[in-house]
Formats: C-alpha cells, sequence, structure tokens
C-alpha cells in the first residue's frame, strides 16, 4: 500500500519530536527500526541509473523502497530495476514524470556532472527532498542558484560526499582538528590524481539503447564517439578488461563539456576535507587567489579546447590556493611522499589522512591522550552515525529528511569548497591566476575568466522554475 502524504505528514512531524532528544545518544540502527514499518518506509525516486547509483541504494535499502527509476539508457534502467527493487519500481526515460508523483518523497539524483543542477532545482520545486552525487554543480553560477533555492523552500539535500562520514579515518581527523591538536593550520596539500588521456576517437552511432540527445541534455550537441580499445593482456598474460573510452557514461569525467576532470572529480573529495578542516579551525573566509599550471592532452583557445575529438581534462597540475590570512591549499595531481591524501599542517603538528590511513604524532598520542567523549559526533554535527560510510551518509540524510536539520555535507559548505575546485579549472584552461572576491563570488580584472563561471543551456533543456 503506497505511504500516503499525511503518513509522511505525521512521520515528519513525530520526526521534529524526536529532535529534542541529544543528537549524540542517537544512532543508526534506531532509524533503521523505525522504517521497518511498510507505511514509514521512504518512497524513493531514481534520476540516473549507473554504477554510483546502484552501489548507494545497497546502502540505503534499510530506510527506502526505490518505486521509480528514470534513466536514458533503458538497458540500465532495466537492469537497475532488477537490481534496486526486483522489477517493481516504474521506469521512465524523463525523470520528470518522477517528480510529478505525489506519492515520492525523495528523490537520489545519480546523473553525469553536467545534469546534476537541473533535476535537483526541479525536485527541490517539486517539493522533493535530494540526495545528489558529487561534485553538485558543472559551473559556481548553477551552485548560486541550488543554494538560493534550496533557501527558498527549505528542503533537504545532502551531497554525496561520503568521506565525511568515513569515521575511523576522515571524521576523526576533523574531530582532531576540531580539538585544537594541530594548532593554527597554515598549509593544506591535496594529492587527487591526474585524468586520462586518449588517442583521437572517431564518430559513431549511439547503441540503440541510448536517447544520445537527451543524455547530452544541457550540454551542447554534439556526436556520440567511441573507440573500443584492442585486445590486451596483463603482466601475467590473463586479457585486460579495458573499458572503451567514449565521451558517454563513466568517460564523461574526462571531458570539460560534461564535468571537470579530477579537478572536481576527486577535488570534491580531498578539496572537501581541507575546506572542511578549515573551517574546524576558524578559518571562515574564502581564497583570495588561485593559481598554478596545468598540462591538457589537447590545445586551448580562450579557454575552449581546440581538438575537440578526445578526452580533454586536465591530465597534470600544480595549484595554489592563497587565503588572505597566509594559509594555502595546494592541490596537485600526485604527491611525491603519499600519492593520494590530504596532509594538513599546522603550527603545532601536521596530520595526513586518506581512504587507507589516519596517520601523524597527534594521531599516535590518541592512546595516552585520547580525544574527548563525544568529539567524533560532535565534528560530525551530532548526527546518527554507522561504521559504514556509505550506509552512514544515506542515514544522515534519512535523519534530516526526519528531523528537517541539516546534513552532514549540506550544499552550502559544498559548493564553498566546489568553488575552489571550478575555479582551478578555469585557471587550468586559461594558464594564468585568478583574484577571487568571494563576497560577490566573482573573479577580478578577468572578464573572460569571469564569464567562464556559467554556461549556456541547450534550447529545451532549460531548468524549468
Amino acid at each position: 500500500m503506497p505511504r500516503t502524504t499525511s503518513s509522511r505528514r505525521s512521520f515528519l512531524q513525530q520526526g521534529a519530536a524526536a529532535a529534542s532528544v541529544p543528537y549524540f545518544s542517537w544512532n543508526t540502527r534506531l532509524l533503521a527500526d523505525e522504517t521497518q514499518s511498510k507505511n514509514d518506509r521512504f518512497r524513493l525516486g531514481v534520476i540516473g541509473a549507473g554504477g554510483m547509483a546502484n552501489g548507494n541504494m545497497k546502502a540505503a535499502a534499510a530506510y527506502c523502497d526505490v518505486v521509480a527509476i528514470a534513466d536514458v539508457d533503458s538497458e540500465r534502467a532495466a537492469s537497475s530495476n532488477e537490481a534496486m527493487s526486483k522489477g517493481k519500481a516504474d521506469v521512465y526515460s524523463d525523470y520528470r514524470k518522477i517528480l510529478e508523483r505525489k506519492d515520492i518523497d525523495v528523490i537520489h539524483v545519480a546523473t553525469p556532472d553536467h545534469w546534476h543542477t537541473k533535476p535537483l532545482v526541479e525536485a527541490m520545486l517539486a517539493g522533493k527532498d535530494v540526495y545528489c552525487e558529487k561534485p553538485l554543480t558543472l559551473t559556481i553560477d548553477e551552485g548560486k542558484l541550488i543554494r538560493k533555492i534550496q533557501q527558498q523552500t527549505g528542503r533537504v539535500v545532502q551531497v554525496g560526499t561520503q568521506q565525511r562520514s568515513t569515521f575511523e579515518l576522515f571524521t576523526k581527523a576533523m574531530a582532531i582538528v576540531a580539538d585544537g591538536r594541530l594548532g593554527k593550520i597554515t598549509k593544506a596539500t591535496v594529492a587527487i590524481g591526474g585524468a586520462p588521456a586518449s588517442k583521437e576517437l572517431p564518430i559513431a552511432t549511439a547503441p540503440a539503447n541510448i536517447d544520445w540527445d537527451r543524455w547530452l541534455g544541457p550540454a551542447p550537441k554534439t556526436d556520440y564517439r567511441v573507440l573500443i580499445p584492442t585486445a590486451s593482456k596483463d603482466k601475467s598474460g590473463k586479457p585486460k578488461n579495458d573499458r572503451p573510452q567514449t565521451n558517454c557514461h563513466y568517460e564523461f569525467r574526462w571531458w570539460y563539456e560534461y564535468s571537470g576532470g579530477k579537478l572536481t572529480d576527486w577535488g570534491a573529495h580531498h578539496v572537501d576535507i581541507a575546506v572542511w578542516a578549515l573551517a574546524l579551525n576558524g578559518q571562515t573566509a574564502g581564497p583570495v587567489s588561485l593559481g598554478g599550471t596545468a598540462k591538457h592532452p589537447v590545445d586551448f583557445k580562450v579557454g575552449i579546447p581546440v581538438q575537440r575529438d578526445r578526452y580533454n581534462t586536465a591530465t597534470e597540475f600544480h595549484f595554489v590556493v592563497k587565503y588572505a590570512n597566509g594559509t594555502e591549499i595546494i592541490i596537485v595531481n600526485n604527491h611525491p611522499d603519499f600519492g593520494n591524501g590530504i596532509m594538513l599542517e599546522g603550527d603545532k603538528a601536521k596530520m595526513f589522512v586518506n581512504r587507507g590511513k589516519l596517520t601523524g604524532a597527534v594521531v599516535d598520542d590518541l592512546k595516552d591522550n585520547p580525544l574527548s567523549e563525544g568529539a567524533i559526533q560532535r565534528a560530525y554535527k551530532g548526527l546518527p552515525m554507522e561504521s559504514n560510510e556509505r550506509k552512514a551518509h544515506w542515514a544522515n540524510f534519512f535523519h534530516c529528511v526526519k528531523t528537517r536539520k541539516e546534513p552532514i555535507s549540506d550544499v552550502h559548505s559544498h559548493m564553498k569548497m566546489l568553488n575552489i575546485c571550478h575555479l582551478a579549472g578555469i585557471s587550468a584552461r586559461l594558464g594564468r591566476e585568478l583574484k577571487w572576491d568571494e563576497s560577490s563570488e566573482q573573479i577580478l580584472g578577468d572578464d573572460l575568466a569571469n564569464s567562464m563561471l556559467t554556461r549556456a543551456y541547450r534550447k529545451g533543456y532549460e531548468i524549468e522554475m
């Protein structure tokens, strides 16, 4: 029996009353218990049914039922329907059909980056709460719009930066920062990996299961391209399962038309941790400048790729983000000492964290001088905690949908960080330093760079306000 609007309203009112309980007494198992009743489970619609959505829905299965799926790839939609809901969900090629449904509580947007903002904004205007994958936007101006609509509608929006919910690594690191054990942070070095290059990708006919025009959506009209790799073997002689090179599905990441390359793909993870640390350290003002060097597999003219038939995002880069008080964030594709991760340096100590380890003298000191009780919970806004980071991030979202609290990865803190990643992409394409005014969110003294804060949407794919 579908959950009614009145039962949803009652459920949210119950959640608001529960918000009076001290945050750190909550545990996600309580939330899971509350959603076991058929009438209390969230009804969720998925927009974009690729690998990320499928992984997320496995983690969120304790709290919701997938009742609708939209994707421009009919094969992906059918496969995800079986995986997410045993074939019981309604499947659409047009996501707007999901937004029209009054029986759907929440939306998961897991499309390519250039398709994030339009359905997210329209979902909020339709009265839906949204869990949207990172990076939230393709441009800085899209972020301004999202923040404006979120404030107007009061919808709960969680960004899929799940590192914020990795308690034994990133969240613990933030608790150490918040406890003052690094002192004043003066430098954060962020290594995020570089993007691949490709050969020329020939024009091809898009597979029959993909609506190529709708896949492009707001992006400029262009040809579908694909290069099937020749059979190759690894060192042991076994065949390698090389992914086709294309301008669609997973490989969209390596095209500025649809993404920002590694600067936004992994930058949205690791730069986020660095900016979160600075905020906990009292650094509330944004940067004043960003500059450095970048290597691309194509040539650029006035910030636009000259060759349009191959991957074009930066393969190597080194940027320095400067703050008025002298603090710096260094963004590199690879660091000779630690490869991938975040090194935080303060005037008392330094600490390193990535997805595999948390190290430094301050970490070792925890054995004899542990953090105060509840320190990690306080760094996590006191919200529900769960050992698996993906499940924890979803539990956090659903808890906030119930209580109307701000989730751990809200749109405002996310865009404060993502603006840095977008500025790095603009600097990379223009090959020059940028001066940034955070109050107006404008690049100073550079009309061309400032024009790259936004992109026109293709006719027929504008945001429906």
